[in-house]
């Protein structure tokens, strides 16, 4: 059984048939989906996703290209408000947290202030930080490698598409790699590399959805059930059966969301 480790299930794509779009992803061997709020003003309707879907988890944090937008709280008031939310029980993650300076480059102060929050917020709760980064190695590394030896945390880098020497210092790290539909396109040839050299057990699944959808279905809508055909990509990427890879893949995403377990077992329903 596999895990989606990173969709976005409130995002509109999905308001029209979103109880079909779970049950799809249980019938193609999904068996858990971490939905991720980006914004603070959504944190309540991932929630609420999570608690009618048992095998939906879900993360709140405030995504780099959200950092500018008003009402911006402080990131203090950022922080307190993750360790609150963290209180509930399918809570499992804080982000999606990062950079991105593609788009919003003029934001990175706020960007910056907002990752540092959130990193603490990682490190107080225990829960692993989802990381963003585009277009932003140099700072992103520095910062996770500066952070990280002013107070561990533990932390995976969301749609790994960046470049060689920020996975290499993610892994020193400690940090997971998680592999997207991006791994699937033909171009993808340089990160299939990264993919390869890194130790199977610290890499991830997800689809990103409702964004990125793998080969063979590029150009559609993403949804948690292609998560296997990203999941068979990786398969032939480390020439194991897609089962021995589902298998390592969702024990290693245990291994870094410890509370999902107990959350997906029943214990995680909110009262």
């Amino acid at each position: 059984m596999l895990v989606d480790s990173h969709c976005h299930l409130d995002f509109p794509d999905f308001e029209q048939d979103l109880d079909a779009v779970v049950e799809r992803a249980g019938a193609a061997g999904v068996a858990a989906m971490v939905s991720i709020a980006t914004r603070p003003r959504e944190w309540a309707q991932v929630r609420a996703i999570a608690e009618r879907h048992p095998s939906v988890l879900y993360a709140v944090g405030r995504h780099p290209l959200h950092a500018h937008e008003p009402p911006r709280s402080e990131p203090e008031a950022l922080l307190d408000a993750i360790i609150a939310e963290a209180a509930h029980p399918k809570m499992v993650g804080v982000g999606e947290a990062g950079l991105d300076y593609h788009y919003q480059r003029e934001s990175e102060p706020l960007q910056k202030a907002d990752l540092s929050a959130q990193i603490e917020a990682s490190r107080r709760t225990g829960l692993p930080l989802i990381i963003h980064s585009r277009d932003a190695d140099a700072d992103m590394a520095e910062i996770l490698t500066r952070e990280h030896r002013d107070g561990p945390f533990q932390a995976v880098m969301h749609c790994f598409s960046s470049g060689a020497d920020l996975a290499t210092a993610a892994l020193d790290l400690g940090f997971y790699l998680s592999m997207s539909g991006i791994a699937t396109f033909k171009r993808s040839d340089a990160l299939r590399e990264i993919f390869m050299a890194a130790p199977l057990e610290r890499v991830l699944v997800e689809t990103d959805a409702p964004f990125l959808a793998p080969q063979p279905k590029r150009g559609k809508r993403n949804e948690p059930a292609f998560t296997a055909h990203t999941a068979a990509a990786g398969a032939a990427l480390f020439e194991m059966s897609a089962d021995a890879f589902a298998e390592q893949t969702t024990a290693n995403f245990h291994r870094l969301f410890t509370k999902a377990a107990g959350a997906l077992s029943g214990a995680g329903e909110a009262a």
